[in-house]
């Protein structure tokens, strides 16, 4: 049925994605956070449901929006002395050891006059997607791509306004973002070496400018990349979820700091920071579920965001960061 919803259980998204992989079936694929839900779509080009990007594949075209369209506006921010809160509970937990770095969370009500169908028509990212009318994500991330015997991952981690004088220079020499850096790229290193041989760094510490409807900003990555055994392409779900929920979103060691992000944040994430992917029949590209919009069963909309916290951060820093990455990567 044309518009029906088809979440199921995250561990049938593995199954699926370890038999298309293994007879070379294309597919779209999505999980959330928790590991509890996703879905699978089947030669995804052929469906417009879950309208999607990787890359330069997509299957939909741009949309034309009116000048007067009102793109994006925040109609209610989480209040600082919430933020500080939550802040607060997590830096206890990086000074006790439970963590040494924790990404935090915290969603906006927003308002805007555009379907999330044609807030991914008119935004512009590595990838993109919009699972029916429930969430829209507009990412510049990606999570891992497998392909020719290499599976690679490029988290990002530093982010600084563009207009700010030697913006790039003051990014990659700040002591706390560097800090933040190192441990995810040491981080993705480990869960690559999960299922890799040789591990290696292929490009440390690059940035990326990216354009948005409230300037541009400079964000720092790194390219991580390891050797898969033979026969990888009958394990593709297995490769992914044995990495999951990716490093960049949720932070090191794993294991205890979902529990501390668990406490801190107070509810699920859902599809937000989980991942989604597209298997073209040879490669799997796949991407961060970041710069993200849900749409609650009342109509309301909320853009997620956050940021990397390590015993070195300010409060007020972080709480500026995750202000200044509810945007729109508009397309020119």
């Amino acid at each position: 049925m044309k518009g029906m919803k088809k979440y199921i259980n995250s561990q049938i998204v593995r199954e699926k994605m370890n038999y298309a992989g293994a007879v070379n079936r294309p597919f779209l694929f999505a999980v959330d956070f928790e590991m509890e839900s996703g879905f699978f779509v089947d030669d995804p080009l052929n469906q417009n449901d879950i309208l999607f990007r990787a890359g330069d594949v997509k299957n939909f075209t741009g949309a034309l929006i009116s000048p007067n369209a009102s793109l994006l506006k925040t109609k209610d921010l989480i209040r600082y002395a919430d933020y500080l809160e939550k802040f607060n509970l997590v830096m206890s937990g990086l000074r006790r050891g439970d963590t040494y770095l924790i990404n935090l969370t915290a969603k906006t009500e927003i308002e805007s006059s555009l379907s999330l169908r044609e807030i991914l028509c008119v935004t512009q990212s590595m990838f993109g997607i919009c699972a029916w009318e429930d969430f829209v994500s507009f990412s510049p991330e990606r999570f891992v791509r497998i392909g020719n015997g290499i599976i690679s991952s490029c988290p990002m981690k530093g982010t600084i306004d563009a207009s700010v004088p030697n913006a790039g220079e003051i990014i990659l020499k700040d002591y706390k973002e560097s800090c933040e850096h190192n441990t995810i790229v040491d981080l993705i290193r480990n869960d690559l070496g999960k299922v890799s041989g040789r591990v290696w760094v292929e490009k440390f510490k690059y940035i990326d400018k990216i354009e948005t409807d409230r300037g541009d900003i400079l964000q720092v990555s790194s390219d991580i990349r390891g050797e898969l055994p033979a026969g990888y392409g009958n394990n593709l779900g297995d490769i992914i979820f044995s990495m999951l929920p990716a490093g960049s979103v949720s932070g090191a060691p794993k294991s205890s700091t979902l529990r501390l992000i668990s406490k801190a944040e107070g509810e699920k994430r859902g599809f937000y920071t989980g991942v989604f992917g597209y298997f073209d029949g040879t490669v799997l590209d796949s991407a961060v579920l970041i710069r993200f919009i849900e749409k609650k069963s009342d109509g309301s909309l909320f853009y997620h965001s956050g940021g990397g916290i390590t015993v070195n951060s300010m409060c007020e820093d972080e709480y500026d960061e995750l202000i200044a990455k509810i945007y729109l990567p508009l397309r020119k």
